[in-house]
């Protein structure tokens, strides 16, 4: 598979079919990477492969997945945003629709923040999100999970700038999507479609509340991923929804 690489960063990624440009990330939490999508709800990158030029990748430092990078321990939202970003721009893509399953959702939100101009629609699917009756879930996977089994591959790590990277994914703004404020969500214009769950780390008033704040946003009903035929309507709604929504210019270099 290809790589994109800027300074210490190097990201692996994907693509598949042509057309609008979608980037699709999988779910996993911070061990979102490519060979996650046959275990998706929906593998983006089938389903959509005749449709859209479908682009994904590891995300960087999931374990598992070979895209590699410091830590953002300041800025740990905005350091997936610009590696996303990043790719796009290494592929010559101006303006693209977004998909973002489990903590996509919280790289949505940051991508909708910093590059409104660029993000023509975006998925949500399954959203990460900020859960009241227990906090610390996703901070909990990311110390007795993802940490355990990053470290002894990356001797230039330790456990202090770990436990700092993840107070401020999960810890700094504990509310809502962790990465952007509901205020920024209210303001927001560009079209959403909100695909929602209902687990701990995935709370179903996540979705609800980015569907109620974006003035331009709808959202599935729920659930919608059985049985086999309203999963298939979903999926169509999705395709139809990019098509109406994600036309975007791709820019010559």
């Amino acid at each position: 598979m290809p790589f994109y690489e800027k300074g210490d960063v190097r990201i692996r990624y994907e693509e598949v079919g042509s057309g609008i440009p979608l980037l699709v990330t999988p779910g996993g939490g911070l061990n979102s990477r490519v060979d996650n999508w046959p275990r998706a709800v929906i593998d983006a990158m089938d389903a959509f492969k005749d449709d859209f030029r479908c682009i994904t990748m590891d995300q960087r430092n999931a374990v598992g997945g070979e895209s590699t990078g410091p830590l953002a321990i300041d800025d740990p939202w905005g350091g997936f945003a610009e590696d996303q970003l990043g790719l796009m721009d290494h592929l010559g893509i101006d303006r693209f629709a977004y998909m973002g399953y489990c903590i996509g959702g919280c790289f949505a939100g940051t991508l909708l923040e910093r590059a409104p101009e660029r993000v023509t629609a975006a998925v949500f699917c399954q959203s990460v999100g900020h859960w009241p009756e227990d906090p610390d879930v996703m901070y909990r996977s990311g110390t007795d999970v993802w940490a355990p089994e990053l470290l002894p591959q990356r001797p230039d790590l330790n456990r202090d700038d770990v436990e700092r990277y993840l107070h401020n994914l999960y810890r700094v703004n504990p509310d809502f999507l962790y990465s952007v404020t509901r205020d920024f969500m209210r303001g927001c214009e560009t079209p959403i479609l909100v695909l929602p769950d209902d687990i701990d780390s995935h709370p179903l008033q996540t979705s609800i509340d980015v569907a109620s704040l974006a003035p331009n946003a709808e959202i599935t009903v729920f659930p919608w991923a059985a049985p086999p035929a309203l999963k298939a309507r979903t999926i169509v709604r999705v395709r139809s929804f990019i098509k109406a929504h994600g036309a975007a210019h791709v820019r010559s270099e």
